[in-house]
């Protein structure tokens, strides 16, 4: 951290920290924060209160202080809501307006955002190290991707001991969203990728399994810590795509609980995951499921593939609600069937989710039904 203000002052002396809830007022870091920009001559704005799913709003509101104060640079200080919201800002603060949504609606690849610079305190999105962000309008019940090169964190600093005061249900659901990054995104990709990228793949996958529930019951655990912060940045930092990149299923169904629903990404993950393996699970995706099982949850070879991959999906689903303790169900979050047909559309965006197996609205509907 004594780095900070070197990385700061490279973009300008007039810093917005963005944070969410308070919690880094709790863990020290920012008083640490505060006394390094005094110390530098470094004039700190704030904008607090970021949601766990950032809404547009909170981003328009801090694009309004970086056009007002003439703000250099944004210092997001937090998981990976708090970065995303700060990557909103650094792109509505150059449009005319300061709104973000038309850049999120329209789908707009951001070449030119102001400067961002991350302090991560929560393992989970892997937003210190990509080029995306998600940002949630509750008006109209939509959570959509905000992507481009100029969103890249400029600098991130990842200290597991700022981990260290996270809950344990928080500790959970970051872990399992960074498991599902992998999953989601490359595995299970067929002949369109390489062993050695599947090799990576399964060990950051392995290491999401090994050391949650060591930092759930050690929260001070400074290898579990340091082993999650690093799997959350390799998951999506595009080192293990290798072009094998697909329609994020998952995530493109998950984000539609979230909007509708405000519940937790990582949660919604959870639930979804399981039941997304065996809605898929065919003669053609068996062998690749089965592997999942063998080489990251230690399912017995020998299996006949199909057998395999039931195994493997039974791993996934007592990794996600024996070992780290997740409710299994929607129902179990207050969630009916009533939204469902709107839901599904919407993650398909008019038309299809590309994957393993193709997904249309009606086999999405399916997938939220199998979750209740």
């Amino acid at each position: 951290m004594t780095n900070l203000p070197q990385e700061l002052l490279a973009f300008g002396k007039k810093v917005l920290l963005v944070y969410g809830g308070g919690s880094i007022k709790k863990n020290g870091l920012y008083d640490e924060i505060v006394s390094l920009m005094k110390a530098a001559d470094i004039e700190l704005f704030e904008l607090s209160g970021v949601e766990p799913n950032p809404r547009h709003s909170t981003v328009n509101k801090g694009a309004a202080i970086c056009k007002s104060e003439e703000i250099d640079v944004r210092l997001a200080a937090g998981g990976g809501s708090t970065i995303d919201c700060a990557k909103g800002i650094a792109a509505a603060a150059l449009t005319e307006d300061g709104d973000v949504w038309p850049l999120v609606s329209g789908g707009v690849w951001v070449t030119r955002a102001l400067p961002v610079v991350a302090i991560l305190t929560n393992a989970a999105t892997g937003s210190e190290m990509d080029a995306w962000a998600v940002i949630s309008n509750m008006d109209t019940n939509e959570k959509i991707g905000l992507g481009g090169s100029a969103l890249i964190p400029r600098a991130a600093f990842e200290n597991p001991e700022y981990s260290f005061s996270l809950p344990a249900y928080q500790t959970a659901c970051g872990a399992f969203d960074i498991f599902n990054h992998v999953l989601d995104n490359y595995y299970l990709a067929g002949d369109a990728t390489f062993d050695l990228l599947l090799e990576m793949q399964e060990a950051v996958m392995r290491t999401v399994v090994k050391w949650t529930p060591v930092a759930m019951k050690e929260p001070e655990n400074y290898e579990a810590r340091a082993n999650l912060m690093w799997a959350s940045s390799m998951a999506l930092n595009t080192v293990l795509d290798g072009g094998t990149v697909h329609g994020c299923a998952c995530h493109m169904m998950e984000h539609e609980l979230s909007a509708y629903y405000d519940i937790t990404h990582g949660h919604g993950l959870a639930i979804l995951t399981p039941r997304w393996l065996s809605y898929i699970l065919d003669d053609e995706t068996a062998p690749a499921i089965y592997r999942l099982g063998t080489n990251v949850f230690g399912v017995e070879k020998g299996f006949a593939a199909m057998e395999g991959a039931k195994k493997a999906i039974e791993a996934v689903s007592a990794f996600c609600f024996e070992t780290l303790g997740l409710k299994s169900t929607l129902s179990d979050l207050q969630i009916d069937k009533s939204h469902f047909k709107a839901m599904a559309e919407h993650a398909c965006v008019g038309g299809s989710i590309s994957g393993p197996k193709e997904l249309t609205p009606d086999d999405v509907e399916k997938i939220y039904e199998m979750c209740l």
